[in-house]
């Protein structure tokens, strides 16, 4: 998992053209995978483009490409509102068709989980998830989150239901993982709201 390369964004633009999910369903709260799919790769782009381009101590999101034998399978993202007082992060994901249903949801969750718990000094993350989604919230209960009540939000244009959660550090902290290497953190603690060395 890292942030991306020109490269490597045309090859994750390239899992959203072939598609991310049956269209007869809607797992997203922005409906961006109805459009045409030509539309949706460049989309793809953009996002990542306007995400890197504002990050600020007060706000930031880090769209993480998701690697599988040097192969982009999908994005992770985490973000911080006003990190540095809040201390909390949100999630959020997905995957290409052809890589769902090998347990790389879980792994690529639990690896942005360490980053926000043993190098970022996160106290909590939380994510959504509607409740028909059954591989998110599977995901999400599997590493150990709480219900944190729910929400209606509008999906194509109907109401629906997406379950909150919330996992403290101290939860995180005592539950079996897996084993994260991460590099090049110390030079952005600042830039993220997470330099606690003047604490």
């Amino acid at each position: 998992m890292r942030l991306p390369s020109f490269g490597q964004l045309g090859e994750l633009a390239q899992l959203a053209f072939d598609g991310v999910h049956d269209p007869a369903v809607m797992p997203f709260g922005v409906p961006w995978t109805d459009v045409a799919p030509a539309e949706r790769a460049r989309a793809t782009m953009q996002w990542h483009w306007k995400a890197l381009s504002e990050i600020t101590a007060e706000h930031w999101a880090l769209p993480f490409v998701v690697m599988e034998d040097g192969v982009v399978v999908g994005m992770q993202e985490i973000k911080g509102e006003k990190f540095a007082v809040c201390r909390e992060v949100h999630t959020g994901s997905w995957l290409g068709l052809a890589h769902q249903g090998r347990g790389i949801g879980t792994q690529m969750r639990a690896a942005v989980l360490h980053l926000a718990f043993a190098e970022l000094g996160a106290q909590w993350a939380t994510t959504t998830a509607f409740e028909d989604n059954a591989a998110s919230n599977g995901v999400t209960r599997r590493l150990g989150y709480e219900p944190d009540g729910c929400e209606i939000s509008e999906r194509r244009r109907k109401p629906a239901k997406q379950n909150r959660y919330r996992l403290s550090r101290e939860r995180w902290a005592t539950q079996e993982r897996v084993r994260v290497e991460v590099t090049g953190v110390q030079a952005c603690r600042a830039l993220l709201g997470a330099d606690w060395s003047s604490d």
